[in-house]
C-alpha cells in the first residue's frame, strides 16, 4: 500500500510540475531568479558561456596575447593601417573572413557591454574574459577614432578578400583602408561607434576608471561628429562596404542608440535633451522590429525604457509603450502578433544569418524582464497579459534550441553538445593551422578544402552559425555561407543570456 501511494503521489507530483512549468502556447517556464535554483538544467549554460567567450579569440587580429587559449590562431594583419599611415593593428575580424568591418565591430562592442552592464555581476569567472573581449574590441575602436571627425571604419578590401580563401596568418590581398570624415560622412558607423565607446565606459569604470574616462571622452567627441555631418557611410563607401554591410535602415536609428548610450554613460542632461526632441524624427516610435548590426530602434527603445522603469524618468514614459510594441510583435497569438517561429519553435527573420536576431531578440527579452520585475510591472499586447516570466520563457526556449533541443538535436553552437556544425564557413577554422602546416597557402589553393565534405580541423569553440532554414533543416554544407558562417555579433547578445540563464539555474 506504501508503495501504490508513493507511486501515486510521484504521479500527482510530476503532473503538478508539468502543468505549473508550461504555458498555455507551450514554451516551458523560466524560473525567475530570485526563486530557488531549480534542481536540474538540461543545459550546461555555463558551459556554453564559457564557449561563447572564448569564440572571440577565434576572431582575433593583431598580435595575439600570451594567454591565446585559441591556439590555433597567429598573429595577422601586423600592418593594418599602413597604407594610411595609422595604426590599425587589432580588433576583430567579423565572420570567416579576414577584413575587418568597423560597423558591425562597434555593434559587437556595444552588445558585449550591454550583455556585461545587465549580467556581468551573475558572470563571476567569466567576467574577465568578457571585459577582455571588450577591450580587445575598444583597444581597436581608439585607434580607428584617434583623427577627430575621421573614424577609419575598414581594414581590407572585401571583394578581393572574399575571391581567395586563405588563413589570416597568410592573407596577401590588399589591406585598403577606408574612412568617414566631414566630406564622406557615416552618422551609422560613427553613432554606433560612439555607443560602443559609451557602454564599454561603463564595463570598465570600476575596475579601470582611467580607460572608462578616456572611452567616454572620444565617444562624446565621435558622437558629435555623428551629428554634425550627417550621412549615411554606404553612400559615399558603396563600393567598398555593400553589399557586405550595407546601412540599409539609414543612420536615424544609430543617433538615437548613441544618444542614449551616451545619456546613460554621463549623465549629461545634453543627451536627454536630444532624446527628447529628436526621438520621434529619429524614428522611436517606428515598427521595425528587428534588431541587428544595421538597425537599432528596437535596442533603444528596450534601453530608454529602463530609465523611465527602473529610474522613474517620467519624460521617457512613451519609450515604455515602444519597447511594449516590439515585444507584442513576438508573442504568438497575441494582438499585433507578427513574428514568424519554424516548427520546431526557432524564431525566424530572414534566411541569411537567421541566429543573430534570435540571440539578440532573446537577449532583449531577458533585459527587459529584468526592467519589467524591478518596476513591477507587465506588457499589455491587446488584452494579452503578458509578464516577465513569460518573457523568460521564451527567451529560454530560443537559447535552447541554439543548443540543440531542436528536430535535429544539433547544437549550433561549435564545440558544445555531442553534434554540431563540422563544416563552418570560417576560412582559419577550415584550413590547416599553422602549427601543423607552416608553409604559406597561397589565395586560390584552399578553395579545393573550403568545397570539399572534409570537417574543419580547427573547432572555433563557441562560435554560433547562421542556423537552419524555415524548417529546421541545415545542411552543413562549408560554401553556404548563409546557414554556416559564424559572426561576432551573433555570440555577443548571446553572452549576456546565458549568464543568466548559467546564474537562475544554480550554474554560476
Amino acid at each position: 500500500m506504501a508503495l501504490s501511494l508513493s507511486l501515486f503521489t510521484r504521479l500527482v507530483l510530476l503532473c503538478w510540475f508539468t502543468t505549473s512549468l508550461l504555458l498555455c502556447n507551450g514554451f516551458p517556464a523560466a524560473f525567475h531568479p530570485h526563486h530557488h535554483h531549480p534542481h536540474f538544467a538540461k543545459h550546461n549554460y555555463r558551459d556554453a558561456l564559457t564557449k561563447s567567450i572564448i569564440f572571440f579569440e577565434g576572431q582575433r587580429s593583431g598580435k595575439l596575447p600570451p594567454n591565446q587559449r585559441m591556439t590555433w590562431r597567429r598573429d595577422s594583419g601586423l600592418t593594418d593601417g599602413a597604407a594610411m599611415h595609422v595604426d590599425l593593428v587589432g580588433g576583430y575580424y567579423d565572420a570567416g573572413d579576414n577584413v575587418k568591418f568597423g560597423f558591425p565591430m562597434a555593434f559587437t562592442t556595444t552588445m558585449l557591454s550591454w550583455s556585461v552592464i545587465e549580467f556581468g555581476g551573475l558572470m563571476k569567472g567569466e567576467l574577465r574574459n568578457a571585459r577582455e573581449a571588450i577591450r580587445w574590441a575598444t583597444d581597436y575602436l581608439l585607434k580607428a577614432t584617434v583623427h577627430p571627425d575621421t573614424i577609419y571604419v575598414q581594414v581590407g578590401d572585401a571583394n578581393k578578400d572574399h575571391a581567395c580563401w586563405e588563413r589570416p596568418e597568410d592573407m596577401d590581398t590588399p589591406r585598403t583602408v577606408i574612412k568617414i570624415d566631414r566630406n564622406y560622412p557615416g552618422s551609422d558607423v560613427a553613432g554606433e561607434t560612439a555607443a560602443a565607446l559609451a557602454a564599454a565606459s561603463l564595463v570598465f569604470r570600476r575596475s579601470d576608471p582611467t580607460y572608462s574616462k578616456l572611452l567616454v571622452r572620444r565617444a562624446i567627441r565621435v558622437f558629435q561628429f555623428a551629428d554634425k555631418y550627417r550621412g549615411a557611410y554606404s553612400n559615399g563607401l558603396k563600393k567598398f562596404v555593400c553589399p557586405f554591410y550595407c546601412s540599409y535602415s539609414g543612420y536615424q536609428d544609430e543617433l538615437l542608440w548613441g544618444a542614449a548610450w551616451l545619456h546613460k554613460a554621463t549623465r549629461n542632461p545634453t543627451y536627454l535633451n536630444y532624446i527628447q526632441v529628436n526621438g520621434q524624427i529619429l524614428g522611436a516610435a517606428e515598427y521595425d522590429n528587428t534588431f541587428g548590426w544595421d538597425n537599432k530602434h528596437v535596442g533603444a527603445r528596450i534601453l530608454l525604457s529602463k530609465a523611465f522603469l527602473v529610474q522613474k524618468l517620467q519624460s521617457l514614459h512613451e519609450y515604455k509603450d515602444h519597447a511594449d510594441n516590439f515585444i507584442c510583435s513576438l508573442i504568438p497569438g497575441a494582438s499585433f502578433s507578427s513574428a514568424q517561429y519554424t516548427p520546431g519553435g526557432l524564431l525566424f527573420k530572414m534566411s541569411d544569418s537567421n541566429m543573430q536576431y534570435v540571440t539578440s531578440t532573446s537577449f532583449l527579452l531577458l533585459t527587459y524582464a529584468k526592467y519589467l520585475t524591478s518596476a513591477h510591472r507587465v506588457v499589455n499586447c491587446g488584452g494579452t497579459t503578458v509578464t516577465a516570466k513569460r518573457l523568460r520563457t521564451i527567451a529560454k526556449r530560443q537559447v535552447d534550441y541554439i543548443l540543440g533541443d531542436n528536430p535535429l538535436k544539433m547544437s549550433y553552437m561549435v564545440g558544445y553538445g555531442p553534434r554540431y556544425p563540422q563544416r563552418i564557413h570560417h576560412r582559419g577554422s577550415s584550413l590547416p593551422s599553422v602549427g601543423a602546416h607552416p608553409a604559406r597557402i597561397q589565395c586560390s589553393s584552399g578553395f579545393s578544402i573550403m568545397k570539399s565534405q572534409s570537417p574543419n580541423p580547427n573547432v572555433l569553440v563557441g562560435a554560433i552559425v547562421g542556423g537552419p532554414d524555415q524548417h529546421d533543416r541545415f545542411p552543413d554544407e562549408r560554401p553556404d555561407y548563409e546557414q554556416s558562417e559564424p559572426s561576432t555579433y551573433m555570440n555577443a547578445p548571446l553572452v549576456g543570456a546565458l549568464a543568466y540563464l548559467a546564474h537562475s539555474f544554480g550554474q554560476l
